[in-house]
């Protein structure tokens, strides 16, 4: 039998390779994790977890605002923008050394260094310059931003992952994308306030989403001074004094503080020698690979964002805790991608499980739509004008949820539960026969007992 250094080598010390690592190692296998940045990954350190805190610390500005209407004097405020950043390079750090401990505990190795694939079992430890071996290799590395470095003056722009090293908060910001991204850290600035302009090749948000969902949600953003600028791109982006120009291919100029490009992300694999080992990359750079995580070649698998799978923090989990069935287990276990409940962090938050009505009548002939736009209770007090949305699409020969859509204050958190919901195959009669919880928002979820329309063939009817 071949003697390996490592029986399991993760390339990459984000979410998925961490927890892949940290489970295979607690089961007695030799373990390696390499990361040539911070453990943690784009989540913990420069996605997820510190946009989430920035959203919070967003949301204050609403709630002084609306706090009058409630009886409360508010006296003078005033936001700091250093104090936010320093408090949350705090909580990342704390976080950092846990994805650490966690690997040290179980006894895995963690590497600080880039590596790259040099064969079907062998890899190269980038700062040692050493080539170690191992029976399984892991690509865990994620994705990045992208840079668009046919932009001209994209030197000048900056990405998602600079927004939380920003020295200062930009007095006005031109943000060039309309993904959930591009949408959270619209928000997340408007509110602590600057002015946002977002520019958008299509004429809609939210590319993949219920229409109504991104109808809904543009509006609200709107109403909160956010500027949307379709069927537009950047031409090219000059600095002017300490600020930005941006021209635009319809001609318009812009300028501001600060130009954030957020057209989506690539896999991190270039340069990291797949395709020299016989690895199959498709379109960007992702590695192909079938239902188990394993790629062209056997012995080199992948898990995460690096994948053209479903690019959430959780699945890359689920993905790995699959793999490691798999490979250790003796359990062969493919990871399941139905379902997936997701939330997008804009103001108002979105939470969404299932199909958006435009897929669901392609796959379904007929649709019953229940849905329903109101003030939420919290917002009537202060005069809030900003309106909740919900959605439930049912498949009608068989009374089948098959999507719910939610536009609103915690919407994420309902997201999650009716994601456990609809993967038990929830039909309509069960949200009828569920008592409702009074008074919440949720409520709505199973007092909703009338369509709102039908959807035949395609078409909207009713």
């Amino acid at each position: 039998m071949t003697q390996f250094d490592y029986d399991l080598f993760v390339i990459g010390g984000g979410s998925g390779g961490v927890r892949a690592g940290r489970v295979a190692a607690s089961l007695g296998k030799r373990v390696a994790v390499a990361e040539e940045s911070r453990f943690g990954g784009t989540c913990v350190i420069r996605g997820c977890v510190p946009k989430k805190l920035m959203v919070y610390a967003s949301q204050y500005s609403k709630l002084i605002e609306d706090a009058p209407g409630y009886g409360w004097t508010v006296g003078q405020t005033a936001f700091d923008w250093a104090t936010l950043i320093a408090n949350k390079d705090k909580e990342i750090a704390r976080l950092e050394g846990i994805y650490r401990k966690g690997l040290e505990t179980n006894g895995a190795e963690m590497i600080d260094s880039r590596a790259t694939v040099t064969g079907p079992n062998t890899v190269r430890i980038e700062a040692s310059a050493k080539e170690v071996s191992a029976e399984t290799i892991l690509i865990a590395v994620g994705g990045r931003p992208n840079h668009m470095a046919e932009l001209a003056g994209h030197e000048h722009c900056i990405v998602s992952d600079d927004i939380f090293d920003l020295p200062e908060l930009p007095g006005s910001i031109v943000i060039h994308g309309a993904g959930y991204i591009a949408l959270e850290f619209a928000c997340i600035l408007s509110q602590l306030g600057s002015k946002v302009s977002v520019v958008l090749r299509g004429d809609e948000i939210l590319r993949g989403f219920d229409t109504d969902v991104r109808r809904h949600v543009r509006a609200e953003m709107e109403k909160k001074g956010v500027r949307f600028i379709t069927g537009a791109l950047l031409a090219k982006v000059e600095l002017d004094g300490a600020a930005r120009k941006v021209v635009l291919n319809t001609g318009e100029v812009l300028e501001a503080d600060q130009v954030l490009l957020a057209t989506g992300r690539k896999p991190n694999t270039e340069a990291l020698g797949l395709e020299a080992a016989g690895v199959e990359l498709e379109w960007g750079g992702k590695v192909v690979v079938d239902e188990y995580s394993r790629s062209s070649v056997p012995s080199i698998c992948a898990v995460g964002d690096v994948t053209d799978r479903v690019q959430l923090t959780p699945v890359a989990i689920h993905e790995a805790m699959c793999l490691i069935e798999t490979l250790y287990k003796d359990n062969p276990t493919m990871p399941d991608h139905e379902l997936v409940a997701t939330a997008v962090f804009t103001q108002p938050e979105v939470g969404t499980v299932g199909m958006s009505e435009e897929a669901a009548a392609e796959m379904h002939r007929d649709l019953d739509v229940y849905m329903s736009a109101f003030r939420p209770m919290k917002y009537i007090l202060p005069g809030r004008d900003e309106k909740m949305l919900m959605k439930i699409i049912v498949e009608a020969a068989t009374n089948k949820v098959v999507g719910v859509h939610l536009v609103g204050p915690d919407s994420g958190e309902m997201a999650q539960l009716l994601g456990i919901s609809l993967k038990m195959g929830a039909t309509k009669e069960d949200f009828d026969r569920t008592m409702a919880v009074h008074p919440t928002a949720a409520e709505e979820l199973v007092t909703l007992y009338s369509p709102s329309y039908r959807v035949r063939n395609g078409e909207r009817i009713g």
